[in-house]
């Protein structure tokens, strides 16, 4: 299924020695670029209308990420590097481009893949834009600001818990309302703030639709758990790769020179990203809607601002510079919901 562009966005394909993915452009090919790094279940469609209102001077640049839309389905994700694929296939395509340096922005899981190339490759990162980003620590599993386990093996992540009702809409390829776990229905309730409706959402949807699903994709692998509740991250694919256990070592973080300025944006009523998100096991087992829940002193729900929040005072305390703002009235994809507002504050960073 191909989705069409907006007028002005150039959809081309690129092979890299790391991938053939499918790679949108916008403005002027010697303009300052500025690299988008999509979503979990979405691709780079999500980026056209932030693209095509750049300053005239700028160059966007949006790739589908390895295990999305039209990205190779030969190329999986080794979940065992975290982020690491995914970093390391942004930096095979700014050399395919001869790009040495680039604004960078991710959203969501793209945010998780901005934290390793900050710690990999800060040089090459003219600033950075944290769009409602995953934790630093990884996605479920973690008690504390510190990214703590509230299991050895990491239990409460992975590609386990995964709910296998959305799963299997989007390989129907279900485009309605009727199921609350439809494509659709999942992103008006977590990903948008009601009653807010995108303009374009059938092609929002339909770059859900593409999401490449399977043992080896999404959810990917799991191993049984003694640790409530009961799943354990496996070795393959995008689940298991936001795992906490494949985060790596966040402290290289405060070494990194150069240390690129970081704009942190997110969203008043983000659902998907922050202390008690409506997918984290720990919230649904305060509310009762996974059985067994230990505890909050066991496992509480993950403090995903407060873990983002402390690992960013510390990159400034270090010598870096961060600056945090909440779009009022948003959800998990200010950048959509409000453009106007998400670039009032996006235009000036970029300068």
């Amino acid at each position: 299924m191909s989705i069409p562009t907006l007028p002005g966005v150039v959809a081309r394909t690129i092979t890299t020695p790391r991938i053939t993915t499918r790679v949108l452009f916008t403005g002027p090919e010697t303009g300052t670029p500025v690299l988008f790094l999509h979503g979990n279940v979405t691709s780079a469609t999500w980026w056209e209308e932030v693209m095509l209102s750049l300053p005239d001077t700028c160059r966007g640049i949006a790739p589908d990420q390895r295990g999305f839309g039209a990205a190779d389905p030969a190329s999986k994700i080794d979940a065992t590097r975290g982020m690491g694929d995914l970093a390391d296939d942004t930096l095979a395509l700014l050399d395919h481009l001869g790009l040495e340096r680039v604004h960078i922005v991710g959203n969501s899981m793209g945010g998780s893949v901005v934290w390793r190339l900050l710690m990999a490759a800060s040089e090459r990162l003219l600033t950075v834009t944290l769009v409602s980003p995953g934790s630093p620590y990884g996605f479920g599993g973690t008690k504390d600001a510190r990214g703590t386990p509230c299991w050895e093996d990491f239990a409460g992540s992975g590609g386990g818990l995964t709910n296998p009702e959305f799963l299997r809409l989007i390989e129907a390829g279900d485009l309605g309302l009727d199921n609350p776990f439809s494509p659709r229905a999942v992103l008006r309730m977590l990903v948008y703030k009601p009653p807010f409706i995108p303009a374009r959402e059938d092609d929002l949807v339909a770059a859900t639709l593409q999401t490449h699903i399977g043992p080896e994709d999404l959810p990917g692998d799991s191993i049984e758990s003694p640790h409530w509740p009961f799943k354990a991250p496996g070795r393959r694919g995008m689940a298991n790769a936001a795992s906490p256990k494949y985060a790596g070592d966040i402290e290289r973080l405060y070494g990194i020179e150069p240390k690129p300025p970081v704009l942190w944006i997110r969203g008043s009523h983000d659902l998907a990203v922050c202390d008690a998100a409506a997918s984290c096991p720990g919230a649904l087992g305060a509310a009762g809607q996974l059985p067994g829940w230990p505890g909050a002193e066991v496992f509480p729900p993950q403090p995903m601002l407060g873990q983002t929040r402390a690992v960013l005072d510390r990159y400034q305390a270090t010598g870096g510079a961060y600056e945090e703002i909440v779009i009022q009235d948003t959800g998990h994809a200010p950048f959509i919901e409000n453009l106007l507002a998400f670039n009032r504050i996006f235009h000036p960073h970029l300068a």
